[in-house]
């Protein structure tokens, strides 16, 4: 008891991993109801677990068909947990902090600058305002403008419902949609208004709540700062090479963009573009994919969004700053320079260690998971890829996974959305001060 006591009211990367597991619970369990069921039939604990797991972890993987398998009341869950998962359950709990007008702990700053992944709690309180803000007015703007063009397709009722729940989930890079029948946004691939609001969404749930508040204060400051800089700067480069990568591979592939006019293909390679990146939305069939274009695709989910945001992946300042200290080793610099700004060598270090802890995650699921599951090599990377970036995409592995691979699933997805480093920094031991320096030494690298 008193081990488990001084667990509970550990460090604030334990009390986060607690936080998103206890929320997975309780969401499973409320999605096991009758009620959640279009049936009326409980649901498999295993699969609600899953499901749940996707939802707070804003991932998008299903195995079962989200638009039929649940009832009103389920999809209401599912887009409660989308939210919660995506603006994090401590920006949450703040909330409510701020309806009762009680009093921010210190306690819970930290927790909040573990989860907003802040360098500091100066102003921490503030930002929490701003991202419940940003979050609403965004989400609601999504919203209206999708049910405009819904009200063309269906009754206005089913119109505002699916226009909230898609604009939720996309901005929470979630990936979650009603259509039915797995079709995720295939029937819109040529529709503008409907790609056009679907990547915005994803692209401001993806750079982050910090970089959304230095863009509102930019009227007023006249600069951005370094990460922001990072930050857009990535993600443009991201989103146009993408494109034009995707557009090269699939322009005369017959399953997906041979039959679309000349910008209904610009269009779905943008928008196949924007979505790998944690966001899980498809207008192209992914299984129909050539295979160069697949592990492309690989690549980019495993980058992910940036620092911040409501994705995954080992996201886009790290990114940068591995392409950073390459640079700066060819050009035979000691420093590593963005922006004509010196990085710390702590943060290279970071970088290099979160990649490489991501990437081991990752080929180990995928080993395992190769096990597992019967299927082709790069199907199950693409599958453990999506689960670790949190991005939802899939090629069909996921409704086919045994009782085994859904449990890595549900794992990689839960890792993801925490992060290896805070996972690590959890489950590991207190780190200790050291008071001395090891001799130098020297290998020969390369």
């Amino acid at each position: 008891m008193k081990a488990a006591a001084k667990w509970l009211t550990a460090s604030p990367p334990r009390l986060l991993v607690l936080g998103f597991a206890f929320i997975i619970l309780v969401g499973s369990q409320l999605l096991r109801l009758p009620a959640a069921s279009a049936s009326g039939e409980p649901m498999p604990w295993l699969d609600a677990l899953f499901t749940a797991t996707s939802a707070v972890c804003v991932t998008g993987l299903v195995v079962v068909d989200t638009g039929t398998h649940f009832s009103l009341f389920g999809q209401i869950v599912i887009l409660i947990l989308i939210q919660i998962g995506g603006l994090g359950f401590m920006t949450m709990a703040t909330l409510f902090a701020f309806v009762l007008k009680r009093r921010i702990s210190l306690k819970e700053r930290l927790i909040l600058q573990e989860a907003l992944n802040q360098s500091s709690i100066e102003g921490i309180v503030r930002l929490v305002r701003r991202v419940v803000l940003f979050a609403l007015v965004i989400e609601a703007i999504g919203a209206l403008l999708f049910t405009v063009r819904f009200l063309f397709d269906m009754s206005p009722g089913r119109a505002v419902f699916f226009g909230v729940f898609h604009a939720v989930s996309f901005f929470n890079n979630a990936g979650f949609d009603v259509m039915g029948d797995f079709r995720s946004l295939t029937e819109y691939v040529g529709d503008p208004l409907v790609n056009i609001v679907t990547m915005l969404l994803i692209v401001t749930g993806g750079i982050g709540f910090i970089v959304l508040s230095d863009l509102a204060d930019f009227r007023k400051n006249r600069r951005l700062s370094l990460h922001s800089k990072v930050v857009l700067s990535m993600t443009g480069f991201l989103i146009v090479f993408g494109a034009l990568v995707i557009l090269v591979f699939e322009f005369t592939n017959p399953n997906t963009m041979g039959p679309l006019s000349l910008g209904e293909k610009i269009l779905s390679a943008f928008m196949q573009s924007v979505s790998p990146r944690t966001a899980g939305v498809n207008t192209l069939d992914i299984a129909s994919l050539r295979q160069s274009t697949q592990f492309f695709i690989v690549l980019y989910m495993f980058i992910g969004a940036s620092p911040g945001s409501t994705g995954g992946g080992i996201k886009t300042t790290t990114f940068a700053a591995l392409l950073g200290a390459v640079r700066a080793m060819i050009r035979g610099r000691q420093d590593v320079t963005l922006f004509k700004y010196r990085l710390a060598q702590e943060r290279v270090y970071k970088a290099l260690t979160v990649t490489l802890l991501s990437l081991a995650l990752v080929l180990a699921a995928t080993m395992i998971l190769a096990t597992t599951e019967d299927h082709h090599f790069l199907m199950i990377l693409f599958e453990a890829a999506s689960a670790f970036g949190t991005v939802g995409l899939s090629m069909g592995l996921t409704l086919q996974l045994s009782v085994a691979g859904k449990i890595i699933m549900i794992l990689m997805m839960f890792i993801g959305r925490l992060g290896p480093l805070t996972l690590g920094y959890a489950l590991g031991p207190k780190k200790e001060r050291v008071l001395y320096r090891h001799a130098e030494g020297k290998i020969i690298i390369g």
